[in-house]
């Protein structure tokens, strides 16, 4: 792997840190801190994102691998967080409020997967065209 490789990546996941800490930030001021919203918000959206964009960079565009890892591991793999996604379920489970940290893990993980599918739904669509 070259430089330009690495230096793809180092970018896309100071851009994707960014970005995580944007929506979060504007989700909890939106929706409130009373549960993981914003990390919730930016799971569900990157795993659409990993869908759209993976079906399309392999099959759709030619695009260099740079490009790849910047987007997918770099910018989308910083923009994810299962790190605060985990610290959040915990949290709940120490105030002991059982009933969101189940809400969490099961909205987290199933929304997620659902964006994914819904991701690569919308890429065989415009691999139609």
């Amino acid at each position: 792997m070259t430089l330009m490789f690495w230096v793809a990546i180092a970018v896309g996941s100071a851009l994707g840190g960014m970005a995580r800490f944007a929506m979060s930030h504007a989700t909890y001021e939106w929706l409130g801190r009373d549960f993981a919203w914003g990390t919730l918000g930016v799971n569900v959206t990157g795993s659409f994102f990993v869908g759209l964009l993976t079906l399309l960079l392999l099959d759709k565009w030619a695009v260099s691998a740079e490009w790849k890892a910047f987007l997918i591991v770099g910018f989308l793999g910083s923009f994810t967080t299962f790190a605060t996604f985990s610290y959040e379920t915990l949290q709940f489970i120490q105030l002991g409020d059982w009933l969101k940290a189940m809400l969490n893990i099961l909205a987290s993980v199933l929304l997620s997967i659902l964006a994914v599918l819904l991701g690569f739904w919308v890429a065989k669509q415009f691999l139609v065209l």
